[in-house]
């Protein structure tokens, strides 16, 4: 069904529909349509731009609504929702086959730009019960088109190119003896002077960035850097310098032989070819907010997930199940009254350095953060190979409150009978941002790449011995990889975290704005695998 021009005028301008027809053509619309984003005028408009109400909720009918309650809200949240909706995001990541060769969503892509439309799409079904905004931003963009690397004529089984690796020069093989890093090859002093310039470097995982990596290679002379890792490595670069140079990985077993003769031998010539055909540039992505038209907007409860995922693969667990279990959350919270406003977040770019959220964050004015009581982060909700992780924040290193988040997440999986963990709060996931501008915050996880023990096979099942997740930035994340039963216990516990500060925030401590320029920046790299 064609939706009229001059019905689509009359909602933009706000004015009222008319009579029930009007109405009813309005819903089927709603209900029908998974296009309602012009993205080329969102992504025209400066930065925030706010998606016209298709109706408005009517003060009348919002108070003949239920007070949140926890349990009711849980209640709600079922199996067949989050199956539905993955099978639906899977479908999205599909439009990027005849660009990619599979689905991905990674930012700029069919699938991306399809999951913000979806996201944006469901929220506006939900009877005006939301204000829905894009927000502009530019995050960087890459494609490996094609690599190879051969060292004594051999090509590694395991070499994988790095994110935002720039292209060998002039897209071209570039030829060179190996040479052996010293240390972690984080100082420029780690690289022999006499033995660099030219050649392509060899260097371990550890202390420092894979971009600073690349970076120093490129100050000393070389022309390419692997970087070698115990297990297949998926890092990225991170924002460029422009002293970078081309960048692969291989796992250690296959880097061993050439490390134990160049330490006996640094002049010892294996001669190695490296290519990289690839771009790196900026492109502009957006932000999906969705805030409650009602309650207290100067308590707001934030929470948010990534829509984005990596380019290879379509990303069900990471994140379309945060993502998912938000919109589940966000759709059935629209049946209750909220004391605190609710705003769910979507951010772009996390897998490019946690760029969205980071953005979001930094571009709060001093008024508009100090009215955001706590931010919770939900990534990997439903990893096959699962743990209950809690992440261990505390109100002494992080902004006061991120310790009572923590105590919320524990007390809940306690009240079910169920265990947990706690896994290091250190900087790999959207709550970052918000830290660092002094926000409380927090957040559940399932596990990524980390290997289950015996121990964890005790506490949750599973399999010791392998990965949480085995998919986690593989193409095999799609629609057999989630585990629903982990996935739906962590939906019912983002349910509880909204329904209990939806409804009233005593006992959480106000934030100290006085604190919020004085908060340790620590986190030196940003994003899963920005780190060494």
């Amino acid at each position: 069904m064609k939706f009229s021009a001059l019905l689509l005028a009359t909602i933009a301008n706000g004015f009222p529909l008319r009579n029930p027809l009007e109405q009813s053509i309005l819903d089927l619309h709603l209900e029908g349509s998974d296009f309602l984003l012009d993205l080329e005028e969102h992504l025209s408009h400066d930065s925030i731009k706010e998606l016209p109400n298709p109706r408005t909720l009517l003060k009348a009918k919002y108070d003949l609504l239920p007070e949140v309650d926890t349990d009711a809200l849980q209640a709600l949240i079922n199996e067949k929702g989050l199956k539905d909706r993955a099978e639906k995001l899977f479908s999205i990541a599909e439009q990027s086959i005849p660009e990619y060769g599979h689905p991905t969503r990674v930012i700029k892509s069919s699938g991306h730009w399809g999951t913000i439309q979806y996201i944006a799409t469901e929220l506006r079904k939900l009877g005006g019960y939301y204000t829905v905004k894009t927000q502009k931003f530019k995050a960087l963009d890459s494609k490996v088109n094609s690599y190879s690397l051969l060292i004594d004529g051999v090509q590694p089984k395991s070499v994988k190119p790095l994110s935002l690796t720039p292209p060998t020069k002039d897209t071209k093989p570039v030829h060179g003896n190996l040479v052996l890093a010293k240390n972690f090859g984080c100082s420029l002093e780690d690289y022999p002077a006499n033995l660099t310039a030219g050649n392509i470097v060899l260097v371990p995982r550890g202390e420092c960035s894979f971009g600073d990596k690349s970076a120093n290679s490129g100050i000393a002379g070389a022309v390419g850097v692997i970087i070698y890792d115990k297990d297949d490595l998926h890092g990225t670069l991170g924002e460029p310098t422009g002293k970078e140079v081309a960048a692969v990985s291989i796992v250690e077993a296959e880097a061993k032989p050439f490390v134990e003769k160049l330490t006996k031998d640094p002049s010892y010539k294996f001669e190695t070819t490296l290519y990289v055909d690839s771009y790196v540039k900026y492109v502009p992505t957006l932000n999906v907010v969705a805030e409650t038209v009602f309650g207290d907007h100067d308590n707001v409860v934030a929470l948010g997930a990534h829509s984005d995922s990596v380019t290879e693969g379509p990303g069900i667990n990471d994140d379309g199940s945060g993502s998912i279990s938000l919109l589940e959350v966000a759709k059935y919270l629209a049946k209750f009254k909220v004391n605190n406003a609710v705003r769910f977040a979507w951010w772009a770019a996390e897998e490019e350095g946690l760029l969205g959220s980071t953005f979001y964050a930094d571009s709060l004015t001093p008024e508009e953060n100090s009215k955001v009581r706590l931010f919770m982060d939900y990534d990997m909700m439903a990893s096959p190979n699962y743990e209950y992780q809690v992440y261990e924040a505390n109100n002494k290193d992080h902004p006061n409150g991120s310790g009572d988040l923590k105590d919320l997440y524990v007390d809940w999986y306690k009240s079910k009978g169920l265990n947990y963990t706690f896994v290091p709060f250190d900087g790999r996931s959207d709550y970052v941002g918000f830290i660092d501008n002094g926000i409380p915050a927090g957040g559940i996880a399932t596990g990524a790449e980390g290997i289950k023990t015996k121990e964890g096979v005790e506490k949750f099942g599973g399999v010791a011995g392998e990965q949480f997740d085995q998919c986690y930035h593989e193409l095999c994340d799609d629609l057999s990889n989630p585990d629903y039963e982990a996935w739906v216990i962590n939906t019912q516990l983002i349910a509880h975290s909204v329904a209990v500060f939806a409804k009233s925030f005593d006992g959480f401590p106000e934030r100290d704005l006085t604190k919020i320029n004085s908060i340790n920046k620590g986190f030196q790299y940003r994003g899963s695998f920005a780190v060494y």
